[in-house]
């Protein structure tokens, strides 16, 4: 009888320390085995891919590189077009004119607008290829991927932030009619509209660029009476030539984004060598319709419900040692907004 029980008792022994050697040696190999391939942002949230288009286009707003922006658009697949329309539609946060910049260079590449039927539902996404035993690990995959992403999105965008210095908001607060011109240069003041015949605007503001203000670019709220937000419009440096400092701007580019519309209005107001220039020329076509700035020129931008009258108040150009009449030593625009008519 107690030879039995000891047969038992050695029994239990070895099937104890096999699952003890089992546990030991199949748990840490099972893990190992959890492994995630070729994983693009496709598999994120939507919120999350939101996050992570932002931060490709402001990365784009530091470095400018298109291949790497066409790579990033590509990595977010079929959910590209819809989420860069979410962020042209809300910035918040987002530089309206790297945004605009952005999908320029994607339209170009793609070969069609930026519709949720454009280049984000043409470009080729492939589903993730992973293994059965990697579907249990792959929540905790992306939780950390979202985590990285975030945390790269923000940090870029304090990046993108300090790098280009905006001074929207002190411009914004300048008094109705007060020039922002050099007052050495006579104050500019605002069209009166109202004395014309024409109803006065939505919004209405001067801006000077001066030769030296290399990171000018200036935006704009459109809000109604009421505070109904209704949009956003800006100007900021398109071209320059030559080297050393300061810059020496030869375009400028002025946009209008309205909420109701998906594609933002841009024009580009060049300087007339820039403008005679083929070489200039050909790479400031995909911004918007070239126009050669000169002394009174009126432009007018139009979307979905609004329209821009942007003036030339005034144009200076620099005479150092660069081609005659190639870039701006100060330009005064008048920027006015008015809804369109029955909108």
């Amino acid at each position: 009888m107690s030879s039995a029980i000891g047969v038992v008792k050695k029994q239990i022994i070895v099937i104890l320390l096999a699952l003890a050697v089992g546990l030991a040696v199949g748990v840490p190999a099972g893990w190992a085995t959890v492994r995630v391939v070729n994983t693009t942002p496709a598999v994120l949230r939507e919120d999350l891919q939101e996050d992570y288009l932002r931060m490709a286009i402001d990365s784009f707003g530091v470095n400018r590189d298109p291949n790497l922006a066409v790579r990033r658009w590509d990595a977010l697949g079929p959910a590209a077009a819809s989420m860069f329309v979410r962020v042209q539609k809300n910035p918040a946060g987002t530089d309206p004119v790297v945004i605009i910049a952005f999908g320029e260079v994607i339209q170009a590449v793609k070969g069609s607008s930026l519709t949720e039927s454009g280049p984000g539902a043409a470009a080729e996404s492939v589903a993730p290829q992973t293994s059965p035993s990697a579907q249990s690990g792959r929540s905790l995959l992306i939780g950390s991927i979202a985590a990285l992403v975030l945390v790269g999105a923000a940090a870029g965008l304090v990046l993108f932030r300090r790098l280009t210095g905006r001074r929207s908001a002190s411009r914004i607060s300048q008094p109705a009619g007060e020039s922002f011109a050099d007052p050495a240069q006579g104050q500019s003041k605002q069209t009166d509209f109202e004395t014309l015949g024409v109803a006065p605007p939505i919004t209405q503001n001067m801006t000077t660029y001066v030769v030296g203000d290399d990171l000018y670019d200036e935006s704009f709220s459109i809000d109604t009476a009421s505070g109904e937000f209704l949009g956003e419009y800006g100007v900021g440096v398109s071209e320059t030539i030559g080297i050393g400092e300061p810059k020496k701007v030869a375009a400028l580019e002025i946009w209008l984004f309205d909420k109701n519309d998906i594609k933002t209005a841009t024009k580009v107001l060049m300087s007339a060598h820039a403008y005679g220039d083929p070489g200039i020329r050909s790479r400031l076509e995909a911004k918007g319709e070239l126009i050669q700035i000169e002394p009174q020129k009126q432009i007018m931008l139009e979307t979905e419900t609004l329209q821009l009258l942007a003036s030339v108040v005034d144009l200076q150009y620099g005479d150092g040692a660069m081609p005659e009449l190639s870039y701006f030593e100060r330009v005064t625009l008048e920027l006015a907004i008015w809804r369109k008519t029955g909108r």
